[in-house]
């Protein structure tokens, strides 16, 4: 290989390593959830296998203030800005990886992770990582629920809400299910953000007029985050059913019903004894007609007997 070649190669490796120092190198994301624990990478490769005593390693954000600083393997905290040395953060030697623990909403942005080598020479600046951290935090489940103050029977205000949630929704509806169809409904989402937190409470209301209808449905909500959608338990609506006579009407419906039939189980129970009792009066007369025949019979045979004589 020739002197130009030579040239050549050292130029690039020269154009390479300015891109890297100056930030031209795309930024890794990366993700973390709220109250968890974000990982800011640098992705050194110790290729020299230098000690982290002859090192310097510091992390500053997107306001170019010091997050963490290691100076020659020992934590430094005179460069570190005021609001980071409250904070919980570690740093893994082995993955050269920033540990930023109980994350927060404000956490999100741009990171850049320095490494220095420190000689007898000075600091020499031999890697250069930027990073994008986003912060993300779970809505509860939504939730509908029934406005008790609704003053038309004709209709009900529902209202479904979600709470504790990172970032804002793209999108929050209703889905109204029959047996033959779905109907989606997109009330104007109103929202709210805790200034401490940050996060959002979310939530929509309709006016629902279809109580009255005969058939089968539920009505179900629907958040959609970062791609993803979160749905409620289904509100279901049950046909109304046939309304029944006041029991004090029973009452008077069914109460000569039931005199009448009292009336006729008296008289069928009266008609049931007189059948299976003797008739006294005819036997009685049946008595007295056999007595009579007797004594008939008994006097005919007087007459018949001959008168004795004497002579």
């Amino acid at each position: 290989m020739g002197i130009c070649d030579s040239t050549m190669g050292l130029k690039s490796t020269l154009f390479v390593t300015a891109l890297l120092l100056s930030g031209a190198v795309a930024a890794v994301k990366t993700q973390a959830y709220f109250n968890e624990t974000a990982y800011l990478p640098c992705q050194f490769i110790n290729s020299q296998n230098r000690s982290l005593d002859e090192l310097v390693v510091f992390w500053q954000n997107q306001e170019k203030l010091v997050v963490y600083e290691l100076y020659q393997g020992k934590e430094k905290y005179d460069n570190v800005d005021s609001k980071y040395k409250s904070r919980h953060i570690s740093f893994d030697e082995e993955n050269w990886t920033l540990q930023l623990h109980n994350v927060e909403i404000k956490d999100q942005g741009d990171y850049q992770c320095f490494i220095h080598h420190k000689s007898h020479k000075g600091l020499v600046p031999i890697h250069k990582m930027s990073s994008e951290l986003s912060v993300i935090a779970n809505f509860s489940q939504p939730e509908i629920l029934e406005d008790s103050n609704t003053s038309s029977k004709s209709y009900r205000n529902l209202t479904c809400y979600s709470v504790q949630g990172y970032p804002h929704p793209e999108e929050m509806y209703f889905l109204l299910r029959t047996e033959n169809s779905t109907t989606k409904y997109s009330p104007t989402m109103q929202k709210s953000q805790d200034n401490i937190t940050e996060l959002y409470k979310v939530s929509i209301s309709w006016s629902y007029s279809g109580f009255h209808d005969p058939s089968n449905r539920s009505i179900t909500c629907v958040l959609c985050v970062l791609g993803m959608c979160l749905f409620s338990k289904p509100y279901n609506i049950v046909p109304p059913k046939t309304h029944l006579p006041p029991k004090d009407n029973m009452l008077w419906i069914a109460a000569p019903s039931l005199v009448i039939v009292g009336v006729m189980v008296f008289f069928l129970a009266q008609w049931k004894r007189k059948k299976k009792q003797p008739d006294l009066s005819r036997e009685r007369h049946e008595s007295e007609t056999i007595k009579m025949e007797g004594e008939e019979s008994k006097n005919a045979t007087h007459q018949q007997v001959p008168t004795l004589q004497h002579c």
